[in-house]
């Protein structure tokens, strides 16, 4: 007797067995489409049995093995499984979550038969275009290369390298050697918004190659043709944010994950999973090397990296501009500002209208302004269904939630009292924007956000629009702060950073140091020196001195030094089980019983009482966690597969809602 063990996207910790009588070994991996309930589900086959725990009259039958497309190789299922276990996420919502939204459908795109089955071993060499004048690299730069290049088998590697030091080009030195032997390539980047100019750069460099991308933001036809493409062995090269970290790479050689302390690389909701975790898991598994890149690496990998574990690789020196830029901190606490800004950062502007260079005021807050207000009453724009404040969005009278996506009209007058001048509070970009038009009427300032960005096409258009000379002042938020080159803009001014350094959040001053460091980067990157501006009332605090110093090395070892007193990671392992109800009393009452269940066997780990999450309210939900913690990641794991058991168990009232976050990075 023919049985299936199959993979279904439901939140349960099991397989299902269904009978199938002309299947064989060549089906594990095939997606089929099965009765389940009284519809059709389409799950993966992940292993075969001759006998089932279920009576075999309970057993129904497949209703099709869908063979029009190569099945899905055992080291993908690996890596589900790993996820499925690390994670503690259902292994047919991590197979599901891993398949393209089309092809978990069990649909296929239009694409010419031979090109889905195309076997996944065949191969060719691709040497980069002849007539292509490589830059020049630095000494530090070649040796970065020698060093990845020479490398086999499994090894974690950190290019450590200042703004503007050339790691895109030490990556795809790299990249060229593994086509060269006829592998495939896979890079991580963390936002969309970076994988059109390297896929520029990639098919520049490699016309012969197939570069295909991966992201959340393309159809869902052209990441299902990707995927195929990728799986068949014709893509040499795959790019992508965190999700293309499962794409099915039957020749993979090599991975770099760029950018990788950035926190996009881990998944907020679903499977819970971090990119950069798994491609350093996968090139265990596969035996490859991989390259984590940044000026400003994430805590954990600069810990390892110093301890030996990981090997570093260091580029001091920038690629093209002859320095980095001059870091200055303005002191604004005896300084009237004007409008928000010092009088230094209005003159820096000034001097670089006049001198035709361009400008970069960041401001990490989008909108007008954070809160709308009456004075009289004490009334300010609350959103209706989250512990938030509704922004004013004032260009086209709105008020929104940047939470849960609520809106609202700007009310006429105030709803309590009546009063008709509301007021705004704080400062957002729209607001930068309008006082910068007003103070400088000659420049053209261009705000760029995720409201004016709000498609891949508006994005490409304000970066067309910067590169052309076509901006004098820009107004942005993070989305600015990496990756990106403008050879005209020499000045950089930081506003409205001293609120993270007293954030509840450990994590808040790594974050901080990374945004300001990498956002003052944009500066002075071409032929022009480059100026940064940063406003505080804090000018002593430690990670602005190490700012100035562009001492990322010497602010690492001061964090890590607090956290190994404070037992935070990466001295520590955390997960966080949170818990979304009707009622606070709900939410809470339900992790407590988890901690009673959890104290049986909790040897090694420390459970933590049960708190309402920092934004407690979401969506009209109330919202709770527990965190969990030991000194042992072994340990740890252990506990969490024997906890999720006891979860699954409890009672819950009905609506309530819950989830494990393994390494969690918010609070």
């Amino acid at each position: 007797m023919n049985i299936v063990r199959v993979a279904l996207d439901l939140p349960l910790p099991r397989l299902f067995d269904y009978l199938a009588p002309d299947s064989d070994d060549s089906d594990v991996g095939r997606r089929v489409t099965v009765p389940f309930g009284t519809g059709l589900r389409t799950g993966v086959v992940v292993e075969l049995a001759t006998a089932s725990e279920q009576p075999d009259a309970k057993l129904k039958q497949v209703t099709a093995i869908l063979r029009d497309m190569p099945a899905m190789p055992a080291e993908w299922l690996a890596l589900c499984e790993f996820c499925a276990r690390y994670y503690q996420t259902p292994l047919g919502e991590v197979t599901a979550f891993a398949l393209p939204p089309m092809l978990r459908r069990g649909k296929l795109p239009r694409i010419g038969k031979a090109r889905i089955t195309e076997p996944a071993g065949s191969s060719s060499a691709v040497p980069p275009a002849p007539t292509i004048e490589l830059p020049r690299l630095l000494a530090a730069q070649q040796a970065a290369v020698t060093a990845i290049v020479d490398k086999a088998g499994f090894h974690v590697m950190l290019l450590h390298g200042v703004t503007g030091s050339g790691k895109t080009e030490v990556y795809l030195r790299a990249i060229a050697a593994v086509l060269a032997r006829g592998g495939q390539a896979l890079m991580l980047v963390p936002e969309i918004a970076l994988t059109p100019q390297l896929e520029g750069r990639g098919a520049a460099r490699f016309p012969a190659a197939q570069v295909v991308c991966a992201n959340s933001g393309m159809g869902d036809a052209a990441r299902a043709r990707g995927f195929l493409e990728a799986l068949s062995g014709r893509a040499q090269i795959v790019l992508g944010t965190r999700l293309s970290v499962f794409m099915p790479l039957p020749r993979l050689q090599m991975i770099v994950v760029d950018e990788e302390h950035d926190a996009s690389f881990k998944q907020q909701e679903g499977l819970r999973y971090s990119a950069r975790d798994v491609a350093i898991w996968r090139a265990h598994q596969l035996n490859i090397p991989i390259v984590l890149g940044s000026a400003t690496p994430s805590l954990e990998t600069f810990h390892h990296a110093s301890s030996g574990r990981y090997q570093l690789l260091e580029l001091p020196e920038r690629a093209v501009a002859e320095a980095m830029p001059v870091v200055r901190i303005v002191d604004t606490r005896r300084e009237k500002l004007q409008d928000g800004l010092s009088a230094a950062l209005l003159a820096g502007l000034q001097l670089r209208l006049e001198r035709g260079e361009q400008s970069l005021v960041f401001l990490n807050r989008r909108g007008y302004a954070p809160v709308l207000a009456c004075p009289p009453c004490g009334w300010i724009s609350r959103c209706q269904r989250c512990a938030a404040n509704l922004v004013l969005h004032l260009a086209d009278q709105r008020l929104r939630c940047h939470h849960c996506g609520f809106e609202a009209r700007v009310p006429r007058a105030c709803p309590d009292c009546g009063n008709v001048d509301l007021l705004p509070f704080g400062r957002g970009t729209q607001r930068l924007e309008a006082m910068l038009v007003e103070r400088f009427p000659a420049a053209r300032v261009l705000r760029i956000d995720r409201d004016s960005a709000s498609t891949p096409k508006k994005w490409q258009a304000l970066l067309a629009t910067i590169h052309a000379g076509g901006a004098d002042i820009l107004v942005g938020t993070q989305m600015l702060a990496k990756g990106h080159d403008f050879p005209l803009l020499t000045l950089v001014g930081a506003v409205g950073a001293d609120a993270a350094l007293f954030a509840a959040d450990f994590r808040a001053p790594e974050r901080l140091f990374a945004q300001l460091m990498q956002v003052g980067g944009r500066s002075g990157r071409a032929d022009l020196p480059g100026e940064v501006l940063i406003q505080t009332e804090y000018p002593d605090h430690p990670l602005y001195q190490a700012l100035i110093e562009h001492d990322y090395a010497r602010f690492a070892q001061s964090q890590l030094g607090e956290r190994r007193i404070a037992g935070f990671p990466p001295f520590s392992f955390q997960a966080m089980l949170r818990a979304e109800a009707r009622t606070m009393e709900q939410a809470l009452d339900f992790l407590a019983a988890a901690r009673k269940a959890g104290e049986v066997s909790a040897e090694g780990i420390t459970l933590y009482d049960p708190v309402p999450m920092r934004l407690q309210r979401l969506m009209t939900l109330e919202r709770g966690q527990l965190l969990v913690e030991s000194l042992s990641r072994p340990a740890l794991q252990a506990f969490l597969a024997a906890w999720m058991e006891q979860l699954y168990a409890l009672k819950t009232p009905a609506g309530l809602r819950w989830h494990l976050d393994v390494d969690p990075l918010e609070f």
